[in-house]
């Protein structure tokens, strides 16, 4: 199976079947976003998402099988709000993030077409991470990107793996192990770095 490596994320919707999506969360978004006032934001992360999809999809897009999508994952500091819930471990083992060993955290944020807390909502990320390393600040994810508007409205994106608390600029890989509507039987890799 081959993957599309895009590099480039200037344009909003490329023509190939596949996914590239990035997530924005800029220090002050959710601030602006609510009427609700916030004392701390998530750090900016920016994340690029390739899938690539069966014959059936290709069918669709043309030749490569790709479609490059991009939008914004605006997130507040997990457990500092509605979106986001922590539920620390009984033994913390002296990780105080949300990833220590044991943690469990939901979460449920919005995507938009772009950084700005005011641009359009495309859907949710909505999903869960469990502190899985005892060596290490990592956690396993599981989310569901589900699209509540525009055209792929009704679709969802399935999304696994590794996320380790790590340097700003780090970038790491989870697995799309499917989804749902225009998006059934994805497969492909998540790109995330932070910023």
């Amino acid at each position: 199976m081959a993957f599309h490596n895009a590099l480039s994320i200037h344009a909003l919707f490329i023509a190939h079947l596949g996914i590239n999506i990035a997530y924005l969360v800029h220090p002050t978004t959710m601030q602006m976003a609510s009427s609700l006032s916030y004392s701390s934001s998530f750090a900016v992360v920016v994340v690029f998402l390739l899938l690539f999809f069966t014959s059936l999809c290709t069918a669709q897009s043309g030749t490569d099988g790709y479609l490059h999508l991009r939008f914004y994952n605006h997130e507040r500091v997990l457990g500092s709000g509605p979106n986001a819930t922590v539920v620390y471990a009984v033994e913390r083992r002296g990780s105080t993030s949300g990833a220590g060993f044991g943690n469990l955290i939901v979460y449920d944020n919005l995507l938009r077409q772009g950084v700005e807390p005011d641009s359009p909502i495309v859907g949710r990320n909505q999903g869960m991470g469990v502190g899985s390393s005892v060596a290490e600040n990592s956690g396993l994810t599981i989310l569901q990107l589900v699209f509540t508007a525009g055209e792929y409205n009704g679709s969802s994106i399935a999304v696994q793996g590794l996320v380790p608390v790590a340097p700003l600029q780090t970038l790491f890989e989870r697995a799309i192990t499917g989804g749902t509507g225009r998006f059934r039987n994805a497969r492909g890799y998540l790109w995330i770095k932070t910023n």
